[in-house]
């Protein structure tokens, strides 16, 4: 059962002189119910405009998009929101933390909108640590930690809501191998547990992790294929 359904999708950037750039054309494709999607490409090839048109971040020029069966055209901005605090979580390159806030605080960011009675906050936050194996750190700040631990506190604080739908845009990018290797293995897990994972990536084993595979070129998608049997951890050097 499709999540996401997008057909004819644009996006068009102008210059303040009235130049239009095309970051998207036409692009069309389904996302299923607890797929995992990699989303690949040369820069400039329209990757992370998809990913933050999908996850509610920025909005098309153009062609329809449908989240769980309704156009996001319907949804107000505060509904917009709300769904992107529920049902959606985001794991970006550079972390994206707070620097002077601790690792359970970080975590509990998104909960302080969503709704939920403070009281349940810290049992949440910490069973999301917990999840990434971080609960030797709660108390240590981003400086503090490795790369690879930020990246997994990240993955904890997008986790923290249960969202239908993880966004993580090159989530390995700024790590060492073995360390990536380390955060896919976290990201495929969370998809065996049922979750939708939507990956960008220009790495050709990281998008392997993926049960299918878009690539996208000049904005267009050139090709959709699925993959037989994700690679594991291995194909990182060591």
């Amino acid at each position: 059962m499709p999540i996401i359904k997008v057909s004819n999708l644009k996006k068009i950037f102008k210059s303040k002189g009235g130049a239009q750039t095309f970051a998207l054309r036409d692009v069309t494709l389904n996302i299923d119910s607890g797929e995992f999607i990699s989303i690949t490409g040369p820069s400039g090839s329209g990757k992370s405009t998809l990913l933050h048109i999908l996850g509610f971040l920025d909005k098309q020029s153009g062609g329809s998009y449908l989240f769980d069966d309704k156009s996001i055209d319907e949804y107000s901005e505060e509904q917009l929101a709300h769904i992107r605090n529920k049902k959606m979580g985001f794991i970006f390159q550079s972390f994206n933390l707070l620097a002077r806030t601790s690792v359970l605080n970080n975590v509990k960011l998104p909960l302080s909108y969503s709704g939920l009675s403070e009281k349940h906050w810290n049992e949440m936050a910490l069973s999301a640590i917990d999840s990434v194996g971080l609960s030797h750190r709660i108390n240590h700040k981003p400086n503090q930690l490795s790369g690879g631990e930020k990246q997994r506190v990240a993955i904890a604080r997008a986790l923290v809501n249960n969202p239908n739908v993880i966004f993580a845009d090159e989530p390995t990018g700024n790590l060492d191998s073995k360390s990536g290797g380390q955060i896919m293995d976290i990201i495929a897990e969370l998809h065996k547990k049922g979750h939708t994972i939507i990956l960008v990536t220009h790495e050709t084993y990281t998008a392997q992790y993926a049960d299918r595979i878009i690539a996208l070129k000049d904005g267009m998608v050139e090709n959709d294929m699925k993959v037989d049997k994700p690679v594991g951890v291995s194909q990182f050097k060591k």
